[in-house]
């Protein structure tokens, strides 16, 4: 397995060509497919700067994050760490921007916010982050309040790698389908499903949203936390959202 550390540490050489990274993020769902402008709008890159070393040095870096009010995303709690990389609350502890409402970077869709706090969950790799201003014109994803099931198929939405092996962000937000492969007090692995059984969360899709699509009405269900390098059809490591609905919806009124 990739330790969550692995997915985040970016070497000098490659934040030096690609001037991102949070998991090295790169290109987003291995063995996946591009988003159609206009599509899961609520998915948001988050985009980390000068983030401190212990040596003191510094690098840039990114995660995936999704809006859950106008004010709020959600996302890993990794994403967000001091020099040491203990996750951290209050005050973003480097400067975040949130791009929310645009599939391909290219484009002047959407929006684009400052990131001003963070908040680290009570229990599981998860966190919020709140927005200088509101986005009042995209649609947040719903928060689910119950358990997911073995063989639930779950959409994945990230701005992350599309294989391990790549060296610079995806500047187009990639999704992909997966079953959830088992269930644990607070976590839910899930293995790639479609359009590849080797679909897969990659590099800086840390914090990326899972999410059922009852209706079309998406339901957010847990976030990705960690796995193996991809492509893979191994098992990835996501933290659930239903254990804390409680602390997300009182999060929400801060």
């Amino acid at each position: 397995m990739v330790s969550r550390l692995a997915r985040l540490v970016v070497c000098a050489a490659v934040v030096a060509g690609a001037g991102l990274g949070l998991a090295t993020p790169a290109a987003a769902v291995a063995d996946g497919n591009p988003v159609p402008e206009g599509q899961y709008r609520f998915a948001v890159k988050l985009t980390m700067t000068d983030i401190p070393r212990p040596d003191g040095t510094r690098y840039d870096s990114s995660c995936t994050a999704a809006l859950v009010s106008p004010w709020w995303v959600i996302t890993a709690g990794h994403c967000f760490h001091d020099p040491n990389r203990n996750p951290v609350s209050g005050p973003v502890p480097y400067a975040t921007t949130a791009t929310v409402g645009r599939a391909d970077l290219a484009n002047d869709t959407g929006h684009v916010v400052d990131v001003v706090s963070v908040q680290q969950a009570p229990t599981g790799d998860i966190a919020m982050a709140k927005l200088a201003a509101p986005v009042n014109d995209v649609t947040p994803v719903r928060v689910s309040s119950t358990a997911p099931k073995v063989g639930d198929v779950l959409r994945i939405t990230g701005w992350g790698k599309l294989k391990g092996t790549d060296t610079v962000p995806s500047t187009h937000l990639q999704t992909g389908l997966v079953k959830v492969s088992s269930v644990a007090a607070v976590t839910a692995g899930v293995k790639g499903y479609f359009p590849a059984p080797t679909t897969s969360a990659c590099e800086h899709d840390s914090g990326a949203p899972y999410f059922a699509e009852p209706q079309h009405r998406p339901v957010l269900v847990s976030v990705e936390s960690t796995g193996p390098t991809c492509p893979h059809a191994q098992e990835e490591t996501t933290t659930r959202v239903d254990p804390l609905y409680g602390w997300v919806k009182a999060t929400l009124l801060t």
